[in-house]
């Protein structure tokens, strides 16, 4: 007896060392303060895995760092990110500045290039000068100092919120959020409205937004939050 053989082309599944746990991370840098907020939805695909995952982790009294992208990815760069800052205080008796983390951050990066961290970075802080600053990255290691940066699953809803709203960028009436006037509660009332517009049409973010606000005295928190669906 025949078998007849299909003349459908075989498929083979293709196992991949990465996975997407969506996340949105935004930061802002102001005249003598800097805000980081991240959310705290991790899923994967149509599940959520859980509704509290910080994405937002403090390294020095003035510096942090958020992540979105592979959870996996994330914890494990924040680890080295915490043990190379931990391991200079110990050396050198204070802590790393905010620009000598941005660069730490950017080697680490680029030394895995040909099999990146899957991970999307901003670090927040403030510098020698006493000014704000926000350092943006692509997943193998490009760096810039930027006034403000979105990265994340909800990046394309939020960036261009942020680009007119605090950039100003294209408007013909002005805003009150400018980044040249922008104050920390005025800072951090923007956030709150960009995760929440963001978590009604991007489903990979949502139920709260950690935001933490960093000046000279040290680092604020606020745990905000979001819809649940």
């Amino acid at each position: 007896m025949m078998t007849e053989v299909s003349s459908r082309p075989m498929e083979v599944r293709e196992w991949s060392p990465y996975v997407s746990n969506g996340g949105t991370v935004l930061a802002l840098a102001g005249k003598d303060f800097a805000i980081i907020a991240g959310d705290t939805r991790l899923s994967e695909g149509y599940s959520i895995h859980t509704r509290e995952c910080p994405r937002v982790k403090q390294l020095t009294p003035q510096v942090c760092i958020a992540t979105a992208g592979m959870q996996g990815d994330a914890i494990a760069l924040h680890k080295r990110l915490e043990w190379r800052s931990k391991s200079f205080l110990f050396e050198h008796g204070s802590p790393m500045s905010v620009v000598a983390v941005a660069r730490l951050l950017s080697y680490m990066l680029y030394q895995k290039r040909f099999f990146p961290y899957y991970t999307w970075n901003l670090v927040a802080g403030i510098d020698d000068e006493g000014k704000g600053a926000v350092f943006t990255y692509d997943p193998v290691g490009n760096i810039e100092r930027v006034p403000f940066s979105c990265s994340g699953s909800a990046e394309p809803l939020i960036q261009p919120l942020v680009d007119s709203q605090i950039g100003g960028t294209n408007q013909t009436m002005p805003t009150r959020f400018l980044i040249e006037n922008l104050t920390i509660e005025d800072g951090i009332s923007f956030v709150r409205d960009a995760f929440t517009s963001a978590g009604e049409r991007d489903i990979y973010t949502g139920d709260a937004v950690d935001i933490f606000v960093i000046t000279q005295d040290g680092v604020q928190t606020e745990h905000f939050l979001l819809k649940k669906d």
